[in-house]
């Protein structure tokens, strides 16, 4: 799973959180140039008017989401919050539709072909957030996965501080965390108003959650972490300075922010959470449900054709685990054989440092094989830390976040050492392969890396090309040299069952009426994993209807494509042509990657 700060489309104009004093101007400025943009028809050339809204786009979005330009190394607003007060999103949406107006003045004839293909994809983005519009999103700032009390951390950690201004960035922020609470709870309580909660089953961890932020010794806070170590830039003297203004940031602004939303969580939020868990339940909750799926998939399926799709792949898989049993020599039924694998000690480490070093030992016997399978690579390295403690609990077994070149940041893989007992070493492989390389991390510092491509298509993504894309790289471990035991191998089939899974219980409970007991017996009895990690899984996807869906129907498309281009091409056919292609424009819908690739296929064939 990629994590990050989702990057959905915090592109052109997308929702979020605090323009302060001294950046309103600014941000004026630029929807008033977009805006004449419409009309100046006669006065600039259809290119040249695409080419000024992408990058007014990107100004624009560097100002609105300080937390999004840290991600890509933008060194604006590093002092403040992204401002999600009621009137900022307001004045957000109403931007949108600016946005949109310009571009339908704009003749998509007048553009070079490269640039028609652009212009096609922002616009269908800037359409499907306007369409997402009618769904009150920002009434969820928080649930078990994210909000407050773990993106700050987050973020803050991702800032590496070089010289003294950054370290009174970091000062600026904490002590502006109020702000951003506030707005939290403003929200929160509209949504209260309206009757859309996340449900109280999956926000039971969240208040532990605070407490994890609220530390006797503000020294040993995760927000903190930047004024443990300062580089040789800042002097001894400023360094005491700096960490004392933390300090009492922390205890004076961020502390008592923190106590006020746990109040807040504990004696109102919760208690008057929904208790049903589908998104149908929730007001327009089928239509909000339906812009997910097509949102998510990029595709036109509908629930009830996913959902079908699931129970074909989960019948598909399980036939195949049952033949891995049998060459396994065990003897006994699949179910026992479920058993044996969340039980013996065999499959399990008994440190977090060793469990580490397992993932670190794979990652690096993955490296030198990627040679074989792609002609291009990225020069992004990547790292294998823990996911941090304050949210481990509640969150997945693992999640990438993405590294940049501009920003001078690797990209790292998160593994969880939580519950050292629910972390089988037979998935450990698989895992790897999906969140590191060939996963996430090649496919998002490819894209990272492209050159000559407009912003907005080197950030973030379609959800069913980067996690298709994640699912598919756990296939390419056979070529790799990986799944050599029967468990390992079993343990592939399991992570391909967990992502077929998913279309049956992601559909089930948002649109068939399944409950989450009924989704909880229904993994359980298809897949290996342990029912912790389980529990977490169909918690998550109840709180993200429709994101799950994206992972199998995306490698189904790829594996696909794959097989097409090596039928029509033959011995022509080059595995690393084909990756490469497959990753070289970046993420794209699904429609327009079997475009591109169709179009490779004749060109090679025509080049014969």
């Amino acid at each position: 799973m990629k994590k990050t700060l989702t990057l959905s489309l915090l592109l052109l104009l997308a929702v979020s959180q605090p323009v302060f004093a001294g950046y309103q101007e600014d941000i004026k400025a630029l929807t008033d140039r977009i805006q004449e943009l419409a009309g100046d028809e006669t006065e600039l050339t259809d290119s040249e008017r695409f080419n000024e809204v992408v990058t007014l786009g990107y100004d624009y979005t560097m100002l609105n989401h300080p937390e999004f330009a840290a991600y890509i190394g933008d060194s604006r607003g590093q002092d403040r919050w992204t401002d999600n007060s009621e009137e900022a999103v307001k004045q957000r949406e109403m931007d949108r539709k600016s946005v949109l107006v310009t571009l339908n003045s704009i003749k998509r004839d007048g553009l070079s072909a490269s640039d028609q293909i652009n212009y096609d994809l922002l616009k269908a983005r800037v359409e499907q957030d306007i369409e997402g519009q009618q769904f009150p999103g920002e009434y969820l700032p928080i649930n078990q996965m994210g909000g407050p009390q773990q993106n700050i951390a987050r973020l803050l950690a991702m800032m590496q501080p070089k010289n003294i201004r950054d370290y009174n960035n970091i000062i600026s922020r904490l002590e502006k965390t109020p702000a951003i609470i506030d707005q939290s709870i403003a929200w929160m309580r509209k949504g209260m108003q309206a009757g859309i909660t996340p449900p109280a089953i999956t926000l039971r961890d969240v208040p532990q959650q605070l407490r994890n932020q609220l530390v006797d010794n503000p020294e040993k806070s995760p927000m903190l972490v930047a004024f443990n170590k300062f580089p040789a830039s800042v002097d001894a003297v400023q360094q005491e300075s700096l960490k004392m203004q933390a300090i009492a940031a922390y205890s004076g602004r961020v502390a008592p922010a923190l106590e006020k939303l746990l109040v807040f969580m504990e004696n109102e939020y919760i208690p008057a959470a929904r208790t049903t868990i589908a998104m149908g339940d929730l007001p327009n909750g089928k239509a909000w449900y339906a812009h997910n799926v097509k949102r998510r998939t990029t595709t036109d399926l509908t629930p009830e054709q996913i959902h079908e799709i699931g129970l074909a792949e989960v019948k598909r898989i399980h036939a195949e685990m049952e033949e891995v049993i049998k060459d396994s020599g065990f003897k006994g039924s699949f179910d026992e054989f479920l058993v044996f694998l969340r039980t013996d000690p065999q499959f399990y480490h008994k440190t977090k440092q060793g469990l580490l070093a397992e993932y670190r030992d794979i990652a690096k016997r993955a490296d030198p094989e990627l040679m074989k399978l792609f002609g291009h690579l990225p020069r992004t390295p990547y790292g294998i830390v823990p996911v941090p403690t304050y949210a481990e609990k509640s969150q997945t077994t693992a999640y990438y976040q993405g590294g940049s070149v501009k920003a001078g940041r690797a990209g790292y893989y998160y593994a969880n050492t939580y519950a050292l007992d629910t972390r089988p070493r037979w998935e450990m492989e698989a895992l790897t392969l999906h969140e590191a390389v060939p996963g996430h991390h090649l496919q998002l510092s490819i894209q990272d890396e492209l050159e000559d491509m407009p912003w907005f298509r080197k950030v973030g993504g379609y959800t069913a090309f980067v996690e298709g894309w994640g699912l598919y790289s756990e296939s390419l471990g056979v070529e790799m040299g990986f799944y050599t035991d029967p468990y390992s191998k079993f343990g592939q089939l399991t992570y391909e069952m967990w992502r077929a899974i998913r279309l049956v219980v992601d559909t089930g409970m948002h649109h068939l009426g399944w409950s989450r007991q009924q989704a909880i017996d229904y993994f359980m009895q298809n897949a290996g994993k342990q029912e912790h990690d389980v529990i977490v899984e169909i918690d998550r996807y109840i709180v993200w209807p429709g994101q799950a869906l994206a992972y199998k129907i995306g490698e189904l498309k790829i594996k696909e494509l794959r097989a097409y281009a090596t039928t029509e091409l033959g011995d022509k056919f080059d595995i690393r042509a084909f990756h490469d292609e497959v990753l070289g424009k970046g993420a794209l819908p699904l429609s327009l990657l079997e475009a591109n690739i169709k179009a490779w296929v004749a060109g090679v064939k025509k080049a014969d």
